[in-house]
């Protein structure tokens, strides 16, 4: 075992679909575990892959969650599916699924059938709401959780003060850290074990959304809803040749503040002297804070405000961020040659391993049904089994 690949030698059978589940076991993958994600054969495979602009057997949302993984498409409506699946099972350690609460067990493979063969697994179930409760079949994804668990209340637009999701898939991706920890956690008390002993693991994205937004939850609650005013004018602000974020969170951020815009008439007004009173009178301070900060470029307001150890960022498009230069000098970012796509792919580095690279396996974002020969070959099935399961569609190979 070493840092760059703990779980080597483990088996992960990932039944998962969407973001959550996948970049759960993609982070497996990426530390040495043989993950063998499994999806339909037909209809595109893994959701995930048809979500917005396609690329091949790719969409933006499946890259990431497929990395480093091996792919067996797979029919688990028929009955020769099953017997795979459950050959697979054997000297597995991990088994993930992410269906609807029910399916799985309808499937013939919940929990209690799996640890029956394979009393050792780790088997985690991974669902929008939970497995129990009266929201358990209800379909969910990130957007209607952000929604469900408050986060989106927060998130209310300038201009029309309406609640907006945030774009990005933040309760999915949080989620599937959580799981990775997790299962992580569960395989580092289980290698001590000389008999092997599985458990149960589940997570809904209701539990990752309270738990990503933990802070705001307790404040909110212990608030009664009505927030405590910051005494800084901080946020979002239009300058000349763009927009800048400022934050300050210090009272004795208030002084090099004023100084950095210009405007040391304001540290001396007593009606912004004290914290309270600033947070008595921010609307009017922020009428006249705006337009001081929208008379100068971005990058004059950034060179004064980091001078002054006030902190802020300019805000960028996702374009504009892979072009900065501490991007490119911190290394956290890798440009991955991917099945279906003519360009580079922009891909961060998982923190604590090596950089990606692009043709290697962990870099890799498989296609659908990409090694369900090997897979199958690595567990007994002949070169003619094969083709006879792609002939009757339990199976699915890439072409």
């Amino acid at each position: 075992m070493d840092y760059e690949a703990a779980f080597a030698g483990l088996k992960v059978i990932d039944l998962t679909g969407g973001v959550a589940g996948p970049s759960c076991a993609m982070m497996l993958a990426q530390h040495g575990a043989d993950v063998i994600k499994i999806e339909t054969p037909h209809n595109g495979g893994d959701w995930s892959r048809i979500l917005g602009r396609t690329y091949g057997d790719h969409s933006a949302f499946s890259f990431y969650g497929t990395m480093g993984k091996r792919a067996l498409a797979l029919d688990l409506k028929t009955e020769k599916g099953k017997e795979i699946l459950w050959r697979l099972i054997d000297g597995a350690d991990v088994f993930m699924e992410g269906f609807k609460p029910g399916t799985i067990q309808r499937y013939g493979f919940g929990y209690d059938a799996v640890s029956a063969k394979n009393p050792g697994i780790l088997y985690y179930s991974i669902s929008g709401f939970g497995q129990t409760g009266p929201l358990a079949a209800r379909p969910a994804m990130d957007p209607v959780l952000q929604a469900f668990t408050g986060i989106v209340t927060e998130n209310k637009g300038e201009h029309d003060n309406h609640p907006h999701r945030i774009a990005i898939s933040l309760i999915d991706m949080f989620s599937g850290l959580l799981g990775f920890q997790a299962i992580s956690t569960s395989l580092y008390v289980r290698r001590e074990q000389t008999v092997k002993q599985g458990r149960y693991i589940e997570l809904s994205l209701m539990h990752g959304g309270a738990m990503l937004s933990v802070i705001r939850l307790i404040a909110n609650y212990l608030e009664r809803g009505t927030a405590q005013r910051t005494s800084m004018p901080n946020g979002v602000f239009n300058t000349s040749n763009g927009q800048i974020n400022i934050t300050m969170v210090r009272p004795t951020d208030w002084k090099p503040f004023c100084d950095s815009i210009e405007r040391m008439d304001l540290f001396d007004n007593p009606r912004y002297a004290s914290y309270k009173a600033r947070g008595d009178n921010l609307d009017e301070l922020l009428d006249i804070v705006r337009p001081a900060i929208r008379s100068r470029t971005t990058e004059w307001l950034s060179e004064r405000l980091t001078e002054r150890g006030i902190m802020n960022g300019r805000v960028n498009s996702y374009e504009e961020f892979l072009r900065e230069e501490q991007v490119a000098a911190t290394g956290i970012m890798a440009w991955l040659a991917q099945p279906g796509i003519a360009e580079l792919v922009p891909m961060p580095n998982i923190p604590g391993l090596p950089p990606l690279v692009s043709g290697s396996k962990r870099a890799h974002a498989p296609r659908v049904g990409e090694h369900s020969r090997d897979v199958l070959a690595e567990h007994g099935y002949s070169a003619d089994e094969v083709a006879a399961l792609i002939r009757d569609k339990v199976i699915g190979v890439a072409e």
